[in-house]
């Protein structure tokens, strides 16, 4: 809460997503370095099938893991899901502490689909609305289905590292919110690197041509 809040402070955002250029060059260089540098450079090279904020929680004191039945993406995905919920509250666990347990009941194919989520990342060139897209459609491969919320983290984490930490700060609660905001940074540093490119046919401004 209090990052958004400090977001909202640092940015002017339109009501289509876009951030003024300027603010978002201004922010990043004043705070970026810092953060890449240290604890959330570890974020882009992440390989758990969940998100560091899920892996940072603390199990509550005097927590004993239970035995979990193993979903292999054969069988009922629901019956599987209501079965884990209902070992894990009786062991004392809720909420999101459930995301961190839930790969220990995963096995073969359930377990990779996790895992190929966490590792998938947005392409150098890849526009990131064709990401989340392409994210998705892989999502919809995997029998056991993500909340909307931990989904929208998870696909966070694989995008460039700008999107990433602004995206982070905002905290989108949909999809459609997601690719708003995404397509809307994108392309206010597009706008700002074509601001500043050069025609190397251009000739303007060449002072071989002026005339004595």
């Amino acid at each position: 809460m209090l990052k958004r809040i400090s977001l909202q402070k640092n940015f002017q955002i339109s009501s289509d997503g876009l951030i003024p250029v300027d603010q978002l060059k201004e922010f990043i260089e004043g705070t970026i370095r810092s953060k890449i540098e240290g604890s959330s450079r570890s974020s882009f090279t992440y390989s758990k099938p969940y998100t560091p904020r899920i892996d940072n929680l603390k199990m509550p004191i005097g927590y004993q893991p239970p035995k979990f039945q193993q979903f292999d993406g054969k069988g009922n995905p629901k019956q599987h899901v209501a079965h884990f919920v209902e070992t894990c509250n009786n062991a004392g666990t809720y909420g999101d502490h459930l995301v961190k347990q839930f790969v220990r009941s995963l096995k073969d194919n359930a377990f990779d689909c996790m895992v190929e989520l966490t590792n998938s990342r947005q392409w150098k060139e890849e526009p990131v609305v064709d990401y989340i897209n392409r994210w998705r459609n892989l999502s919809l491969n995997c029998k056991d289905r993500l909340s909307e919320a931990s989904a929208i983290e998870m696909c966070i984490q694989g995008m460039h590292w700008e999107l990433c930490y602004i995206l982070q700060a905002i905290k989108p609660k949909t999809f459609e919110e997601l690719t708003t905001r995404a397509h809307g940074i994108e392309t206010s540093f597009n706008c700002k690197e074509d601001e500043y490119s050069v025609d190397p046919n251009d000739d303007d401004g060449d002072d071989g041509d002026a005339t004595p």
